[in-house]
């Protein structure tokens, strides 16, 4: 990844690049201390695939700077600030940023962000290529469906911004996740779910045998079946995570507001939230975790975006 660091500290700068550095997640392709000093063209001249910029700066701040570069910009934006300000955040995740650290520079939070929204880009990259790889070769018949192709959205496509949203791209679950929405999709063509979802083991056990093969032996599946469950746990907690330090800089905001009331009861947000604030180790075992209901909403959150308009 090739990043471009907008900071008037030339302290934070500097402490940005070595994290980045010695971490191995990329380059430096250049620097800049103010908003003002930056354009779209300078960034795709640069080749830069992830923007880091400060709130505030003495010319153009961040979300000037920002709302200037919507729609030109390709690459994600980490927008880094001591403000705490709710209405700031919420603006700035408003016009697009990725994710919001606030100061002081804390590494491992730097480096577990980063390596999210490298994660991101990556993927979102990798659908792009196949699908200008499958309309090069003509998959999708006359030239008005070819038109169309690259805007279809898949359901696994659509399940990775969801994913991403909830700061799950990256973790192992996703992976599982991910499996979970195709097999849902495909089960949906042949079994309505207005009569209802399939049973979790049953789930289960279908991605562990596409994963495993039918010579697979029945420890083999069980083994399987159980780490997955396990990694699937992981990430939903994971996610439980996300939104509550989401909900805590930000009650509105605007990710927070979509998500968390419909994959989690409140009064677990509200305990995590709770546990953030206290810096405590989150106490999992009293959280009443719903992992049939988190996927069974992952699934039309994700299927909501594929039959949205384009």
């Amino acid at each position: 990844m090739r990043f471009f660091i907008v900071d008037d500290d030339p302290a934070v700068r500097s402490m940005l690049e070595q994290i980045i550095e010695d971490e191995n997640l990329g380059s430096i392709v250049g620097e800049a201390g103010d908003g003002a000093h930056i354009d779209h063209s300078l960034l795709a001249l640069r080749q830069a695939d992830i923007l880091l910029i400060d709130l505030l700066m003495p010319e153009r701040d961040g979300i000037e700077t920002v709302r200037e570069l919507a729609g030109a910009f390709e690459g994600k934006i980490i927008m880094i600030s001591q403000m705490e300000s709710k209405e700031l955040i919420g603006k700035a995740y408003s016009l697009g940023i990725e994710y919001y650290i606030t100061k002081p520079i804390n590494r491992l939070e730097v480096i577990s962000v980063i390596r999210k929204v490298s994660e991101r880009l990556r993927l979102q990259r990798s659908i792009k290529d196949i699908q200008k790889t499958l309309s090069a070769i003509g998959l999708g018949g006359g030239a008005a469906e070819k038109d169309a192709t690259p805007r279809e959205k898949s359901i696994i496509e659509c399940g990775n911004y969801v994913l991403s949203d909830l700061g799950l791209i990256g973790e192992a679950g996703s992976k599982d996740l991910l499996e979970i929405l195709d097999y849902l999709y495909r089960y949906e063509a042949d079994h309505p779910l207005e009569q209802g979802f399939p049973q979790l083991t049953d789930i289960y056990q279908e991605i562990a045998r596409n994963k495993l093969g039918s010579s697979a032996s029945e420890a083999d599946l069980k083994k399987e079946v159980k780490a997955a469950e396990q990694r699937v746990r992981r990430a939903v907690n994971q996610a439980l995570s996300h939104l509550a330090s989401l909900g805590l800089l930000d009650y509105a905001n605007p990710k927070f507001e979509q998500y968390a009331p419909k994959l989690f009861d409140l009064s677990d947000i509200r305990k995590r939230m709770k546990e953030l604030e206290n810096e405590e180790t989150a106490n999992l075992g009293m959280i009443r975790q719903n992992t049939k209901k988190f996927i069974q909403v992952l699934y039309l959150e994700a299927k909501r975006l594929r039959e949205g308009p384009t």
